[in-house]
């Protein structure tokens, strides 16, 4: 049986996209642009709303999710996830973190590396961190990890991420059937309510409508081959 598509390392936009990537952007441009921008009206108020995350209850593991490094350093956004994903594991809800993030950009190392190292730094025992060095977005991050959770008979994620990520975030994870609750990194730029904030937010919104358009449109075309990747 055919393995589902995954992006090489350092992949390039398009090769990102994958199988029935491109068609799904284009429909989610063309129905974003011919609806006066409508959809990424209502998945903004998704996006907003999401910001909060969900209350706090003890799970199977802290999933962080990757962020671009730059050259091999990490971003403030990567650092307060990671910070962030310390802190719940300090408290008790969950006895382990995965750390996700393949090899990308113009690093030597992958973002799940970079973020272990960053955490055993700061006193998280290296037997608790465990990795999914692969992907190269979002939907690969929770691909993976979804992988490695049946493997070991966990059910549970704690998804960690800045606030305006967890809508996309919440959305890929729900189609792939993971059980999460989701909590924001406080602290994480662009400050809340700035010009770049919301400039973000609707970056995210467009992001989401592309997401609920590739499966919309996958289902559509009963494409398996599409629909492995994100159902």
């Amino acid at each position: 049986m055919p393995q589902p598509f995954h992006a090489p390392p350092r992949a390039s936009f398009t090769q990102k996209l994958g199988p029935g990537g491109a068609a799904s952007l284009g429909l989610a441009l063309a129905t974003a642009l011919g609806l006066l921008l409508v959809p990424v009206g209502f998945r903004l108020r998704r996006v907003v709303q999401g910001v909060g995350g969900d209350p706090l209850e003890p799970v199977d593991a802290i999933l962080v999710l990757g962020r671009r490094l730059k050259d091999d350093d990490l971003t403030p956004v990567y650092e307060a996830r990671l910070a962030h994903a310390a802190g719940l594991w300090r408290q008790g809800f969950a006895p382990r973190i995965l750390v996700a993030g393949g090899t990308t950009g113009s690093a030597a190392r992958s973002e799940a590396e970079a973020g272990r190292d960053w955490l055993v730094a700061r006193g998280v025992p290296t037997e608790v961190i465990l990795l999914e060095d692969r992907s190269q977005h979002t939907l690969e991050n929770l691909f993976n990890v979804r992988a490695h959770l049946r493997a070991e008979g966990w059910r549970t994620l704690l998804l960690v991420s800045d606030p305006l990520h967890l809508a996309r975030a919440r959305a890929t994870a729900l189609g792939l059937g993971l059980e999460v609750r989701c909590s924001p990194a406080p602290g994480c730029p662009p400050a809340s309510g700035s010009l770049a904030w919301w400039r973000r937010a609707v970056v995210e919104a467009f992001f989401l409508h592309w997401y609920h358009t590739g499966m919309v449109y996958s289902r559509l075309i009963r494409s398996e081959r599409q629909l492995e990747r994100v159902t």
